[in-house]
């Protein structure tokens, strides 16, 4: 398959991809490049504009040409081709210009007359033999410009790339179906073609003089007819075809190999002479089929066999005035199975048929048009005549968790539908991680998930896929599901030794209740259709509502104390779940007992957030930015994790604790992922002393402690250990600022430490918090 960087280009904008990057792009995506050339366009080769030709005084093959190469320098130039009599554009190579070996265009005489420059051929030039003759130019290479050079038209100076397909990829046997491909591999959007045929001219309805009669045929087919005049072979097209090594000595057959070369589709023309149209006279079109080989007769006259071949006798010809064009698609399994073993004479595309070539037969039709009304004096009947076969589409369902078992790597699933979307697949439905995709008809060959899962590959890149060794492990006795239960189990105990009971909900909760207190809601699209009762009528996007209402049964049960825990899933907006665990202390911190002469203290902020580290281990406090309505305005605090939000403390808001008739209460929801134990690696201890050293600062009085603690821990000094606040005290005489002490252990694990060692680390810290937040000793 032969294509050039600009002929993509009309499907994918890759101006800003250099060839390099589209040499490894094909290469990664599995269109093997066999070779790839960058055509140049000698320097002094410009347009030149012919102003006058005659022929040459001396000679009957020689013509004497006034050339214009720019700016109104006219140059007088002997040319020996026949066809610049009939050029207006040509490339001319002026004086001084170098074509190759040595041949540099000097000033000359022939046959007595001068000749200051030379008029050339494509092959002079360095680009494939266009025909015999000069090359004509003319404005399907960009507009042309008398003295411009010819090296600067993209069109002429191209990059052509061979590429090594594989026989089930008969996808990428056009310029569009390698766009394609490339535009899901680069993330470039593909250009689509819309063509609006010309109504400046009466046509007459294609049902008038064409009808189709077809039963059981193998295949797809669209026709079309057209009165045909002047059609000629733009530059343009002959040097692409000249590229691809297709151009013919017809125009029209040009247009058709271009047509197809770009589009993917099979187009053939037919001529028309030798059946009468009259007023109320019809060419009627049958398909006879035998042993899934359909043929195409017209009044009685073979014409084709769809996907194997079109007939000598009927091809339409440079005497063709009305041509009847077709398009046509076969299944590339049926077709071959169909004909093995057959002796059936195959034409040229066959190959393309047999490999799969494009089925969207419109997309062909409409290009052809264009092409014929762009490059002739082309007629078209209104509409189209076709069948279509009917086939099932291919709906394959797979997974991400197979997929990328498969692939050995782990793909998510926004990648996954991304790609497949960019290749033509359509997404029939997704559920979790399972989801159905409808194979292109374009795309034959795919069959099971490991075809899927080779065109994510292909995307993806092979090269970006890690490679690993082959090895043999013994099954894997623990793995994720069984490390959350032990985790779970952990978190029960320690929520049990601290007094806390567990409490087991529903997942569904009150939409009402949620919107009252500022929780997201499920989409409404993706609610529950039957609730189980009108009270738990959504899905819960949080714990805390089930717990309050627990909390205020217990109440009317005259408990003085509630402790409760859960440990469950909510649910995003998007029904996304995520596990959580929730807590909610209410009323009184113990239980009646001699201790307290039986009058317990209410819970606290303080004996809460203890009780909470003592049962989820340690965490940090930072001013809270949650914002339902339950948590309390100047009592709550997010909790971060590993410096991670993973969750939030707070005293009840007093209105909802009225609400669900409770005294003072805490709540807690933090995400159950930030609770899982993770690894630590052991840490060397040291055999050397260490040093306490409190460090006194007067600071801003609104300056919370977790930023100088971030700002100690950036400074990463090696023999600071740990630091933590001791004391904190704020008097009139500090006015707007507060007097933070705090603790630093120091210690090396190299060498006993001397005094140096100690102010240095002592200082670097001083320095850092007084550049950054102003502090000064005390």
């Amino acid at each position: 398959m032969i294509i050039t960087r600009t002929w993509l280009n009309n499907f994918i904008d890759i101006s800003k991809v250099s060839d390099e990057k589209l040499y490894e792009t094909f290469n990664s995506i599995g269109l093997e490049v066999d070779s790839i050339k960058k055509y140049t366009i000698p320097e002094k080769v410009v347009v030149g504009e012919i102003i006058s030709c005659g022929k040459h005084p001396n000679a009957d093959k020689l013509r004497v040409c006034q050339i214009d190469i720019g700016d109104g320098s006219i140059r007088q130039i002997v040319c020996g081709a026949a066809n610049v009599a009939y050029a207006k554009f040509v490339p001319v190579a002026t004086i001084g210009a170098n074509l190759g070996d040595d041949f540099i265009i000097k000033h000359t005489t022939l046959r007595g007359v001068d000749s200051e420059g030379m008029v050339c051929s494509s092959a002079e030039l360095g680009l494939p033999k266009m025909g015999s003759g000069i090359m004509g130019l003319d404005d399907s290479i960009g507009e042309l410009k008398a003295g411009r050079e010819l090296r600067e038209y993209e069109k002429v100076a191209d990059t052509v790339i061979e590429l090594e397909l594989t026989a089930n990829r008969g996808d990428c046997l056009s310029i569009h179906g390698v766009a394609r491909d490339l535009s899901a591999a680069l993330n470039i959007p593909l250009n689509t073609f819309e063509y609006e045929h010309k109504s400046d001219k009466v046509k007459v309805g294609i049902a008038r003089v064409l009808q189709l009669r077809s039963t059981n045929s193998r295949g797809s087919l669209q026709y079309t007819m057209a009165e045909i005049e002047g059609i000629h072979t733009s530059t343009l097209c002959a040097l692409r075809l000249a590229f691809i090594k297709e151009l013919q000595e017809s125009s029209l057959e040009n247009v058709l190999k271009y047509a197809t070369h770009t589009t993917g589709v099979i187009l053939n023309a037919y001529r028309t002479r030798d059946i009468l149209i009259h007023e109320g006279d019809r060419i009627t079109l049958t398909t006879t089929t035998e042993d899934d080989i359909t043929t195409v007769q017209a009044n009685g006259k073979k014409f084709s066999t769809i996907g194997v071949c079109q007939y000598d006798d009927a091809k339409a010809d440079e005497k063709t005035t009305t041509a009847l064009f077709e398009a046509s698609y076969i299944n590339p399994t049926i077709l071959v199975d169909s004909i093995s073993n057959k002796n059936i004479t195959k034409d040229e595309f066959y190959y393309n048929t047999s490999r799969g070539s494009e089925p969207n037969l419109s997309y062909g039709i409409d290009f052809l048009t264009y092409m014929l009304e762009s490059y002739g004096e082309c007629n078209f009947f209104d509409g189209v005549i076709s069948v279509e076969e009917e086939s099932e589409p291919k709906i394959i369902t797979i997974s991400r968790q197979e997929i990328s078992e498969i692939i050995g790597k782990d793909i998510n699933k926004a990648t996954i539908l991304t790609i497949l979307k960019d290749l033509g697949f359509k997404i029939q439905s997704s559920v979790e991680d399972r989801f159905g995709i409808t194979v292109p008809r374009f795309r034959h060959d795919i069959e099971n998930i490991q075809d899927v899962a080779e065109e994510i590959v292909r995307i993806i890149g092979i090269n970006n896929i890690e490679a690993k060794p082959l090895k043999f492990v013994e099954e894997q006795r623990d793995n994720a599901t069984l490390n959350r239960y032990y985790a779970k189990k952990a978190l029960r105990e320690r929520a049990i030794a601290s007094s806390f009971y567990e409490s087991i909900s529903y997942a569904f909760s009150d939409r009402s209740l949620l919107e009252k207190y500022d929780f997201p809601l499920v989409k409404e699209e993706l609610n529950i259709i039957n609730p189980i009762t009108e009270d738990l009528n959504t899905l819960r996007t949080t714990i805390l509502i089930n717990m309050l209402n627990a909390a205020k049964r217990n109440v009317s049960y005259s408990k003085k104390s509630i402790a409760l825990f859960e440990i469950g899933t909510i649910f995003d907006i998007n029904r996304n779940e995520k596990e959580v665990m929730s807590f909610i202390f209410s009323g009184q911190r113990d239980s009646q007992n001699v201790t307290n002469a039986g009058k317990p203290k209410p819970i606290n902020f303080e004996i809460f957030t203890k009780k909470l580290s003592a049962i989820i281990g340690d965490f940090e406090l930072r001013a809270g930015t949650r914002g339902n309505r339950l948590v309390h305005p100047y009592q709550s605090a997010d909790v971060i994790i590993d410096n991670e939000v993973c969750g939030f403390i707070s005293k009840l808001h007093p209105t909802v604790a009225e609400e669900f008739d409770l005294t003072d209460s805490f709540i807690a929801e933090v995400s159950f992922d930030a609770l899982m134990p993770k690894h630590i690696n052991a840490n060397p201890i040291s055999k050397f002393q260490g040093v306490y050293k409190d460090l006194s600062l007067v600071i801003d009085k609104n300056l919370p402690y977790n930023q100088v603690a971030t700002a100690i821990k950036q400074l990463e000094l090696p023999l600071l250990k740990k630091y933590y606040p001791v004391d904190i005290y704020e008097d009139e005489s500090l006015g707007s600022e507060k007097s933070l002490t705090i603790r630093l252990f120091i210690q090396s694990l190299e060498s006993t430490m001397e005094d140096k060692d100690i102010e240095e680390t002592v200082n670097k810290i001083i320095d850092s918090l007084a550049q950054q937040y102003g502090a000064k000793l005390r």
